[in-house]
């Protein structure tokens, strides 16, 4: 794309649409795909409008199948939301039982479970699926099923691959990297990843809080004077402006040093290249938005107006230039 002359919004929105890259042989999907696809769909749609935006730029049946992997996160991840350490101990066990059978296939053995099916179905479609990063995914929902409390900045590092960087290389798989630039693609996958829950933990401080769970490192904050408690946390409006000021603003440019990474490496993938930018460059946009809104001071959810995703998404090209 560089040193080329760029097409317009609307031709860039039909050309990421067809994809690029080579076509390949549609393969039959497991009974009762249809519906599968339908709840997947209707899912992406309702709690995830950012990313529902940027799929909508892949052609359909990728699309389709990003949709599913995403249908599995979603589920696993409010599996353990839902099941947290201040849960019902049957809650528990049930959000255990099927994260260790997703793990079970991760590690090798049969799929037994939905969400295991599906992965089965998408790793012998897509040979490079990396089975370790669902492993590794496992191991950060379990964290958050303990009650995520992370002492420093390595661990939230490690937190953000296995929760985040993970689902960027399962992506990779599927969209296709270019030949010989796999590791370089890996390290971008892993980083935009990371800057995306970054971003998520940023945006849901009091929320997380709310359910017992501190993502911010314990030294992190210490070094600002903040105790590392969710009753601390959840009053985030009540900290030293200063202080409240100065943390978000060095955790904003840890996320926005991961972007840069991850927008580097998208011209490494083969197909879908328009819609992670686009998902990149949306969800960028909540760390302006916790700017605007006073880097804490408003402990609202920050959200982007449509209006304002709609203007990024006109400015793309220049995102990646």
């Amino acid at each position: 794309m560089i040193g080329c002359a760029r097409p317009g919004p609307a031709a860039q929105f039909e050309a990421a649409r067809r994809g690029t890259g080579q076509a390949r042989t549609e393969t039959p999907r497991p009974t009762g795909a249809r519906a599968t696809d339908a709840r997947a769909r209707d899912v992406m749609a309702r709690v995830a409008r950012t990313f529902d935006l940027a799929v909508r730029l892949l052609p359909g049946d990728l699309r389709r199948d990003v949709r599913r992997l995403y249908l599995v996160l979603r589920t696993l991840d409010d599996l353990a939301d839902h099941a947290g350490p201040d849960q019902a101990d049957q809650g528990q066990a049930g959000a255990r039982v099927r994260i260790a059978q997703v793990e079970r296939w991760a590690r090798g053995s049969p799929a037994d479970g939905p969400e295991a099916a599906i992965l089965a179905d998408l790793a012998d479609r897509y040979p490079g699926f990396p089975r370790d990063a669902v492993a590794d995914l496992c191991a950060g929902l379990r964290t958050d099923l303990d009650g995520a409390r992370l002492a420093t900045d390595a661990d939230l590092e490690r937190y953000c691959y296995c929760v985040a960087g993970t689902v960027g290389r399962m992506m990779a798989a599927l969209l296709g990297v270019v030949p010989g630039h796999e590791a370089e693609a890996d390290r971008a996958a892993r980083a935009l990843g990371a800057a995306m829950q970054r971003t998520n933990i940023l945006r849901d401080i009091v929320e997380d809080a709310s359910r017992g769970r501190v993502y911010l490192p314990a030294t992190r904050l210490a070094a600002h004077g903040i105790a590392a408690t969710p009753a601390t946390l959840a009053a985030l409006a009540r900290w030293d402006p200063r202080a409240r000021a100065a943390l978000l603003r060095e955790q904003i440019a840890l996320a926005d040093a991961d972007y840069a990474t991850g927008l580097a490496g998208i011209r490494l993938l083969q197909r879908g290249r328009w819609a992670v930018a686009a998902a990149a460059v949306l969800y960028r946009e909540i760390l302006r938005q916790i700017e605007r809104d006073g880097l804490g001071r408003d402990t609202r959810r920050a959200v982007v107006p449509r209006r304002r995703k709609l203007a990024l998404l006109v400015r793309l090209p220049r995102a990646l230039a």
